[in-house]
């Protein structure tokens, strides 16, 4: 007899049929939270919902009733109604979207399976996720012949789009001219000047663009920069982590990017760790093998290639034992979703309270939001900490009190105010960035302000006491 799991606690089941709660504190009863803890830092690892976790739970006990039967059988419908799911809300096609455990992943299996050549350019940016940019740093680093060299694009928020197109267009520009003597014709199939003779393909481009920067979190104009990249001939990646489930509207098949990737275990409420990896069937050529290799990878030459191609969805079905209940769950947190009010009625009081928070939040903190023109916020404001402001590097802080900081922000929020936003010290200065959820208020930013505002007091008396030299 298969075990039996509890029927649904407090919060762990909701009436579809009956209208939800409304939006702020009275739907925290439907998250694990402890009573008095102020989350404002969903953005980093997500926040489960009671009722998909219980989901969770009960397909891990008919996973362990029998482990054979899920998974040579059971786990693949499942994964596939997942899949399409996930490509509708992109605006994808099923067969071009692939699950992954995290996004880093995802775009690891992207930048690892281009065959890179000396001379190739690989570009990032001052505000790309630290293991991707070590991931671009990696490939530029390794000893063996065919390896790109890496660049950085420089942003130093606040900017205005705008502003962010023209840094874009000209450091791209830049590094073409740069490399005027190298033949860059190796280009993505929906740029002009595209061939698929292999013996005319060349160098290639390559920039990794986030959608959402996740420090601080601006929404970046990521659909005009693709846009100026396919007419340049260079590659994108776009790193869309924070994106499913945050960004309104997404639909790949219009931005035609030639990768995307996200967390779903971020922003759309799926167990932790589950992410989508979106290819463009034009682009599937390119992703030769999963990472790790599956049992489904197929040779060039041999005739299983020349019937499937790179066989892109059945090498990432099954790469190998892992935990497919995060994956096989995201109906689940799309039909929590959805009896919330659906995806508009979500990004409306997110952003709404995103908007009205981060401005309480500076007012508390006598400091100011990031975002000058109303274009960066979607529901992940940044605001200025009542910190010291430096206008060159080592001006008023020591790489060591940085670091101390740092270390001293988290202790004191988690563990004396049990909030928690995440912080950061960017072109001079130190921020914290807010993901505002569904469970979230305004006064739970003012609450913040009061504590980022006792242990900035504290910061100075301590770590600031001595002035950096």
């Amino acid at each position: 007899m298969a075990p039996l799991i509890a029927p649904p606690g407090p919060g762990e089941s909701y009436d579809p049929n009956s209208p939800p709660p409304a939006f702020g504190h009275p739907l925290r009863k439907y998250f694990g939270f402890n009573e008095k803890y102020v989350n404002l830092n969903h953005g980093s690892y997500g926040s489960l919902p009671l009722p998909v976790m219980y989901a969770v739970n009960k397909l891990s006990y008919e996973v362990e009733s029998n482990p054979d039967q899920f998974n040579r059988f059971t786990f693949r419908p499942l994964l596939n109604k997942s899949r399409e799911a996930v490509a509708k809300l992109i605006g994808a096609d099923t067969d071009e979207v692939v699950m992954t455990p995290n996004a880093t992943h995802s775009l690891n299996t992207v930048l690892r399976n281009f065959e890179w050549r000396d001379g190739d350019l690989l570009i990032g940016a001052t505000t790309t996720y630290g293991a991707v940019a070590n991931t671009i740093q990696y490939l530029a680093d390794r000893t063996d012949s065919g390896r790109p060299t890496a660049f950085s694009i420089q942003y130093n928020f606040p900017l205005t789009h705008e502003q962010i197109l023209d840094i874009f267009r000209s450091k791209i520009r830049e590094f073409k001219q740069a490399h005027a003597a190298t033949e860059f014709t190796d280009v993505p199939p929906l740029s002009p000047g595209f061939t698929d003779d292999p013996a005319k393909k060349k160098n290639k481009i390559v920039v990794v663009i986030d959608s959402i920067t996740a420090n601080p979190g601006a929404l970046m104009p990521w659909q005009e920069m693709v846009r100026f990249a396919r007419e340049e001939g260079v590659w994108t990646v776009l790193d869309a982590a924070h994106s499913i489930g945050q960004e309104p509207n997404i639909n790949l098949s219009e931005a035609k990017p030639d990768f995307w990737l996200s967390n779903c275990h971020k922003w759309l409420y799926a167990k932790r760790g589950c992410a989508v990896l979106y290819v463009p069937k034009r682009n599937q050529y390119i992703i030769k093998s999963s990472i790790p290799t599956s049992h489904q990878y197929t040779s060039p030459g041999t005739s299983a290639y020349e019937e499937k191609g790179t066989n892109f969805v059945m090498q990432h079905e099954w790469t190998g034992t892992a935990d497919m209940v995060p994956v096989c769950t995201i109906p689940d947190a799309l039909a929590f979703r959805e009896w919330l009010g659906g995806e508009k009625a979500i990004y409306d009081y997110c952003h709404k309270t995103a908007v009205e928070g981060a401005k309480k939040l500076a007012e508390v903190m006598g400091t100011r939001d990031i975002d000058v023109s109303g274009e960066l916020t979607l529901t992940m404001p940044s605001v200025q900490l009542p910190l010291p402001v430096e206008t060159h590097r080592g001006e008023v802080y020591t790489t060591e009190q940085l670091w101390a900081i740092d270390a001293y922000l988290k202790d004191k929020l988690l563990f004396q105010w049990n909030t928690y936003a995440a912080h950061f010290f960017h072109n001079g200065a130190f921020w914290c960035r807010c993901s505002t959820q569904v469970f979230n208020e305004v006064s739970d930013f003012e609450y913040l302000g009061k504590a980022f505002n006792a242990v900035c007091k504290e910061i100075k008396e301590t770590i600031l006491s001595n002035k950096a030299t």
